[in-house]
């Protein structure tokens, strides 16, 4: 069978025209759905007048148990939806991913072998930044991530699962790199020497934050947890955010998950595998567009204990990431996907660059949110 004969069980407004493969994503299989030319207009529970969609099949490598992944989406998305709802929130149907029932009703497909889909209605006129170059640009993606947390500070529904297990938990990352390493499997240790030295030397940054998360002194809240600046949507005319995407990821954790991967992957307007490192660093620029947008956007919800641990945020889930990198490398490339030999230990190199990076300008990084969240 087809994406088109899954397509058949959502509640689309009309005849399908074309399906075409989405862009190339790094979890989930993805098309494009386009209805015909005249199809019939929304009813009650439809998503509105929207001619495109999305559909997906969650992978279950990565998600091992995507019916809770479900579940969690569908409670956010509702919840967002109903935020939207009560603020009276001008051009709402592109501000918030909305799941697009089947037609018993239900937020999701589960096929004859188990698999999980979804359809989203196609927000148009958006696009994405995979590499941040201007403050702007930062500003908004900040404000994206901002607002999300703001609207999901209040839900009061059932906790969330946990879709993957010690997903943020950066000591037990470093003990998985630990054990990478004692078994060597694909015989690359030796060719990581400075790697490992730079990442061992750093491991007492996994050590600071699970004491105050226990404490209560840093509370749990939802959390993206996976907040790059390519999972934003920006109005393709005007550059203003519109809202966050791949949901998957989104359970219990901290916003400083969410504050330290966006300083991960914008305030370096390089790639994430760039092999010169001359050109790799965080700029003070974009950090402080991104905390300008993102503390505008939070306002009071941001606590006083979690503004002081924003550039160690940064530093954490940079280090964090340099970790997963290596361990995948020393696996064998069994997480990521790679397009060249060495692939995962470019990424690690250039992860710890930018680490190094934000370690050098902490001064300039801290002042930085201090500006931004003075009252």
């Amino acid at each position: 069978m087809g994406p088109a004969d899954f397509l058949t069980q959502f509640d689309v407004p009309g005849a399908v025209a074309s399906i075409a493969p989405a862009a190339e994503g790094h979890i989930n299989r993805s098309w494009v759905v386009t209805l015909r030319e005249g199809a019939a207009p929304a009813g009650r529970g439809r998503p509105p007048s929207s001619q495109r969609f999305l559909l997906q099949r969650i992978n279950e490598r990565v998600f091992t148990d995507p019916v809770r992944v479900m579940e969690n989406v569908a409670l956010v998305t509702q919840h967002l939806a109903e935020v939207l709802y009560r603020i009276d929130a001008p051009d709402a149907e592109r501000r918030a991913l909305r799941l697009v029932p089947t037609r018993s009703g239900a937020p999701y497909h589960r096929d004859a072998d188990g698999g999980v889909w979804r359809l989203y209605p196609f927000i148009g006129g958006a696009v994405v930044r995979e590499h941040v170059t201007s403050r702007e640009e930062a500003r908004e993606i900040g404000k994206a991530f901002g607002t999300f947390q703001r609207y999901v500070a209040d839900y009061a529904g059932p906790r969330l699962h946990e879709t993957i297990p010690r997903f943020h938990d950066t000591a037990w990352r470093v003990e998985t790199l630990e054990r990478a390493l004692a078994a060597d499997r694909a015989g690359r240790a030796k060719e990581a020497r400075s790697e490992i030295a730079a990442l061992r030397a750093r491991a007492g940054l996994a050590e600071i934050l699970p004491p105050l998360l226990a404490s209560g002194e840093i509370v749990e809240r939802i959390a993206h947890n996976d907040a790059k600046s390519s999972n934003v949507l920006l109005d393709e005319r005007t550059g203003a955010a519109l809202c966050v995407v791949d949901l998957d990821t989104v359970m219990p954790g901290t916003l400083l998950y969410d504050f330290g991967d966006m300083v991960r992957s914008a305030t370096s307007p390089t790639a994430e595998d760039e092999r010169d490192l001359r050109k790799v660093g965080a700029q003070v620029p974009l950090f402080a567009g991104i905390v300008e947008g993102y503390a505008a956007a939070l306002g009071p919800v941001l606590k006083a204990e979690e503004r002081e641990l924003l550039v160690f945020a940064g530093k954490l889930i940079t280090y964090e990431q340099a970790v997963r990198f290596l361990t995948d490398h020393l696996d064998g490339d069994r997480y990521y996907r790679i397009a060249f030999p060495g692939h995962n230990l470019v990424r690690c190199r250039t992860q710890v660059k930018l680490l190094e990076s934000l370690e050098q300008q902490e001064g300039a990084l801290g002042r930085a949110v201090e500006r931004a969240t003075r009252c």
